[in-house]
């Protein structure tokens, strides 16, 4: 089982990882930690680079969270918010959840978006109130490859620490990853069968 899933991101080779990770920022596929934890285990396999890996990873990842902020800077509160409220069931996003990431945000100030890149929660959600504080373009992106890098070094180191294990857990960890995957995405069709309309709710 295993063995399928890293075959199958193998063949995508450092394209196909920075692919990856531009749309699980964007829409939640696979998660990064399967993503660039399975790089870990090519590398630790000689089958892909430690640095190359990084970079892919990292590029895209960036990539996927500018879509997020270009959203938010260019189109601001006035178009945004009838956006989020019309396809918001299929974004999994919630107006009140970016109202409070733009409290958060200019509470704590842009320092959030590199300390929160580095952590497993709020990594992507912060972009988008980032952009409608219009923050500098060229710091978000010095800010977001900084603090993905050192969480994609994680993921990878702890990849390669895996694959220590892969042979002798074999049948363990390919259902492990395939968990993953699977709550990952029962998590979004969650969110979407119980997503309500703001028209719908009571205040």
């Amino acid at each position: 089982m295993n063995d399928i899933i890293i075959e199958a991101i193998a063949r995508g080779g450092y394209l196909g990882i920075a692919l990856l990770m531009a749309i699980e920022n964007i829409f939640p596929p696979i998660p990064s930690e399967v993503i660039m934890g399975i790089g870990g285990v090519l590398v630790a396999r000689g089958e892909m680079a430690f640095w190359p890996l990084m970079l892919a990873g990292t590029v895209g990842s960036t990539a996927g969270n500018y879509a997020w902020f270009w959203l938010g800077d260019k189109w601001g509160y006035e178009r945004l918010k009838p956006f989020v409220d019309r396809w918001g069931r299929w974004l999994t996003l919630d107006w009140n959840e970016i109202e409070k990431g733009s409290q958060f945000f200019r509470r704590h100030g842009q320092w959030v978006v590199l300390v929160l890149r580095c952590t497993p929660i709020f990594r992507t959600i912060i972009s988008l109130p980032a952009g409608l504080a219009h923050m500098s373009v060229w710091r978000f992106f010095a800010f977001t490859f900084v603090g993905t890098a050192a969480w994609n070094a994680l993921l990878v180191l702890g990849g390669q620490a895996l694959a220590r294990y892969l042979k002798e857990y074999e049948h363990v960890v390919g259902w492990i990853v395939l968990g993953l995957i699977v709550l990952t995405l029962g998590a979004y069709l969650w969110r979407v069968i119980t997503w309500t309309p703001p028209s719908e709710r009571s205040d």
